[in-house]
């Protein structure tokens, strides 16, 4: 007969009702909250490191116990013959008493006050079972029955074994035991029989409790399961690069090093430790262990979820790492955390951990900097669109390009220092890439003033631009608008410098376009705000701005902009020698509707480009003529 199951009598033992409802509890714990069934180990594994931790504390006092000098440690036996798993420990231990009440009544509470909060409040049962600490009984999840023999650390205390089936009742009674600790044995189910695999246990090990401060062994071996050492919690100092390299490449299995890291330990307001990875790029490899975003979170080095999303903001789910907080508030299946106050203060923590950690590799290395640019821009961008308490955090980090450095990046303080004694905006433009920006006519009139102006084409600078409005004292300017900030025209350099369309010209001119072109145009005017280019396209008084425009079309293809009004510029060679052409000529139909065309085409409006080419070979035979 089994030593755990012997009893100083041949009768078997009463059974002992439990206190709470025990199967009404069980069957909430074992389908309504554990999603994994390995989780019952870690569950295990943990309240073992805590009967270790109490031991290693009570022997600091007190060497008058039962085996002082044995090595704390856990040990995990399978037996696949009899498909039963043994998790061992030698901590505190517990009598025959402690065994009734800690194991007999779930969390000291009755269920049916439990069930009924649960019920009247209509939150989730998960939201509500954090006061009930029954991670023991997820067992039950794999367990046809469960043993817990275990013996105190006090030299006068008898060894005594519990068992259940899961039903409604267990039993206690004297056992023999030689060593301090508890020993918890498992008969598995049929359908869990992975659970005696050696090979799975040490992968579940690694997964959930690689660093308990105790070691664990598996099987009759003395080689050691866990680290142990958690990286996170070792002082920074103490850490070398090739240590974070070598833990991210654990973490991830991304053979690339990071392209930056942070490590954090804080001891107020909360107690927390963290290591925060950038990774070289946000696609993730076919080998890659990281299969969602999220950070792996840890209390007490106790894996708690190994995808957590709640710790960082939406715009800075690339980052990888590990969280690990001793005042983590938990429920009871530990895989998921409540909402509480500790939460928001992580958050708020790693959050500003990572942003810092972002602006020092802006500061330390410009050329990470743009690698990372170039992989995460539109996270960032996204994040200026959509924080609520504080995007100007976010601004320093955005990059650009400029008219005057087209090929490099350059942050809003590059900008600042680039403009002009007498400029009081951050001119921008729209558009959909670098190359027809650069063209765009709608620059002429800066170009005159020398301003530089930020190119922003990616799509998702529309939503930026909705929350950057301004950066320290100066407002930004979008150049394509009619009302567009400037100088006094007296002031204007180059103004009255080349020949210009008589006002009786201009106005026949003005005609001309408005026959031609009809209702395609609110309306056709003169301006002085061209130079090189013979017309450019603006929005009418009243519509919505450039910026609304773009997130509109990006939100619903539907969206048809409104028509603009048509600049020209009359001091342009195009426009001076149209105006001299008579009215009945047909060339002025065709350069009419090109002009049109044209800035149609630098608006990345144009519906069909293609359409163009016979007029421009009309064109071309016209002027070979």
């Amino acid at each position: 007969m089994d030593a755990t199951a012997q009893t100083s009598s041949t009768e078997q033992p009463p059974p002992i009702a439990f206190k709470a409802e025990t199967r009404q509890l069980l069957d909430i714990l074992i389908h309504s909250l554990y999603t994994e069934r390995e989780i019952f180990l870690r569950e295990l594994i943990s309240n073992a490191s805590d009967a270790l931790t109490r031991m290693d504390f009570e022997l600091l006092t007190n060497r008058e116990v039962h085996d002082p000098d044995v090595k704390l440690e856990i040990r995990l036996t399978a037996d696949p013959e009899t498909n039963t798993l043994t998790i061992q420990d030698n901590g505190i231990g517990m009598t025959a008493e402690e065994m009734v009440a800690d194991l007999g009544t779930i969390a000291h509470s009755g269920a049916r006050e439990f069930i009924q909060a649960a019920h009247e409040s209509g939150q989730n049962l998960s939201d509500l079972i954090g006061q009930f600490g029954v991670g023991f009984y997820s067992a039950f999840m794999v367990a046809e029955w469960v043993k817990v023999t275990s013996r105190s650390y006090r030299k006068d205390a008898q060894a005594a074994t519990w068992h259940c089936t899961g039903a409604d009742t267990f039993t206690v009674e004297p056992a023999e035991m030689a060593e301090r600790g508890t020993r918890v044995t498992i008969q598995l189910k049929e359908d869990a029989k992975e659970f005696v695999q050696e090979h799975r246990l040490r992968e579940i090990v690694r997964v959930h409790s690689d660093f308990i401060p105790f070691p664990i062994y598996v099987g009759s071996g003395e080689q050691q399961a866990n680290r142990q050492t958690a990286l996170w919690r070792q002082t920074p100092r103490e850490v070398e690069q090739k240590d974070y390299d070598e833990f991210y490449q654990q973490l991830t299995l991304d053979f690339e090093a990071p392209l930056a890291h942070a490590h954090m330990a804080v001891d107020a307001p909360v107690q927390m430790y963290a290591i925060l990875f950038v990774p070289p790029g946000p696609e993730r490899g076919m080998f890659s262990l990281r299969k969602q975003d999220g950070l792996k979170l840890y209390a007490r080095k106790v894996l708690i979820q190994e995808y957590h999303r709640d710790l960082l903001p939406e715009y800075l789910q690339f980052i990888q790492g590990v969280v690990d907080s001793e005042d983590i508030p938990l429920n009871v299946s530990r895989e998921s955390v409540q909402a509480t106050r500790v939460m928001a203060h992580l958050k708020k923590l790693v959050t500003s951990k990572a942003v810092d950690m972002l602006k020092k590799l802006a500061e330390d290395d410009l050329e990470r900097y743009s690698r990372f640019w170039e992989a995460y821009s539109r996270y960032l961008k996204q994040g200026v669109a959509i924080e609520q308490s504080e995007p100007e955090q976010l601004y320093p980090l955005l990059r650009f390009h400029t008219t005057e450095q087209p090929e490099r990046w350059s942050s809003l303080d590059d900008y600042v220092a680039s403009m002009k004694p007498d400029q009081k905006h951050i001119y921008y433009l729209l558009g959909d890439d670098d190359r027809s920006a650069l063209h765009s006519p709608h620059l002429d009139v800066v170009r005159r003033y020398g301003y530089p102006v930020l190119l922003l084409t990616d799509p998702v600078d529309a939503f930026l631009l909705v929350r950057l409005t301004q950066y320290k004292d100066y407002p930004l300017s979008n150049v394509a608008t009619a009302e567009l900030a400037l100088p006094n025209k007296a002031q204007e350099p180059g103004g009255d410098a080349q020949p210009a369309l008589d006002e009786v010209s201009s106005q026949d001119l003005i005609e001309r376009f408005k026959s031609r072109l009809g209702e395609r145009v609110t309306d056709v005017r003169m301006t002085e705000r061209l130079a090189d280019s013979p017309a450019r396209l603006v929005d009418p008084e009243g519509a919505p701005n450039q910026e609304m425009q773009r997130v509109y079309r990006l939100l619903n293809r539907e969206f048809e902009p409104p028509k603009k009004v048509l600049e020209l510029n009359p001091r342009h060679p195009i426009l001076m020698r149209l105006g001299s052409l008579p009215v009945e000529d047909e060339r002025n139909a065709l350069v009419i509707e090109q002009i049109y065309e044209d800035a149609l085409l630098i608006e990345g409006l144009h519906p069909d480009p293609a359409s163009m080419i016979l007029r421009i070979q009309k064109i071309i035979e016209s002027a070979l003529e």
